[in-house]
């Protein structure tokens, strides 16, 4: 679900003046500026003040706001359950009830202009797939636009994402790399870290060398990518029934 023109429903405190749009000047008073009464995309307060505007609307019917994560709303109704994640202007949804679902969506239609996206499938960089005995979310699309983004379409993949016969350590005499570069590498990894846990420990290991990357750790970040290479469809898998166990190493 999608609002239209999001930022301009966030009314401002403060005073903010602008000038007048060119061509859209007041023939009595062309060199006025006048003052804003809702917020403008390109404003500081404009985030805010649209998520000021929606939390209180959502409140006002009966959500209450997540205690750790603010931007997570929650609406239950007997034994059904109502969940609505805000990201900016885009807003995702899901309930054990159809009906809670409609009166979602009347509720938002009621206050805002909205274009409904259908079942989530893409959000943020993650891929959805929706089954009967569950969920799957991976990010094969995102490891194939970095592969290409760093020129690594064609190397060579490789079984595991780091090499345990070297351990990787501070090298003082190693052949310093781009630092930039480098650190670029570990961001787009660590994006990917969100449905990807088999790289966590081997990303975090290289991103403690960004202050001071040598070669051997350029390395080391670029098997990883190998890694990625050859298992770029693995993801998260979120039965729908029966006994789900987390099991970390």
């Amino acid at each position: 679900m999608d609002v239209k023109c999001a930022f301009l429903h966030g009314v401002i405190n403060e005073e903010v003046y602008v000038q007048q749009p060119p061509g859209f000047e007041d023939k009595e008073f062309p060199h006025r500026v006048m003052k804003l009464d809702k917020a403008l995309y390109g404003l500081h307060q404009a985030p805010r003040k649209w998520y000021e505007t929606l939390s209180s609307h959502l409140m006002e019917n009966g959500f209450k706001r997540g205690r750790i994560d603010q931007t997570l709303f929650l609406k239950k109704k007997d034994k059904d359950l109502l969940l609505v994640q805000i990201y900016v202007d885009d807003i995702i949804f899901g309930s054990t009830s159809k009906e809670l679902c409609k009166e979602f969506e009347a509720i938002m239609q009621s206050k805002f202009q909205m274009s409904s996206m259908g079942e989530m499938n893409f959000f943020l960089g993650l891929q959805v797939t929706q089954a009967q005995d569950g969920i799957f979310i991976n990010q094969e699309k995102y490891i194939k636009k970095i592969l290409k983004k760093f020129s690594f379409e064609d190397v060579l993949s490789i079984r595991t994402p780091l090499d345990k016969a070297h351990k990787l350590e501070p090298d003082e005499s190693g052949k310093p790399v781009d630092q930039t570069y480098y650190r670029s590498l570990i961001g787009s990894l660590m994006y990917l870290t969100a449905s990807r846990p088999d790289i966590m420990f081997a990303v975090c290991l290289c991103a403690r060398y960004q202050a001071n990357p040598k070669e051997s750790h350029l390395q080391a970040v670029k098997r990883i990518f190998r890694y990625l290479k050859g298992k770029a469809a693995l993801g998260l898998w979120y039965p729908k029934d029966g006994n789900f166990e987390l099991h970390a190493y």
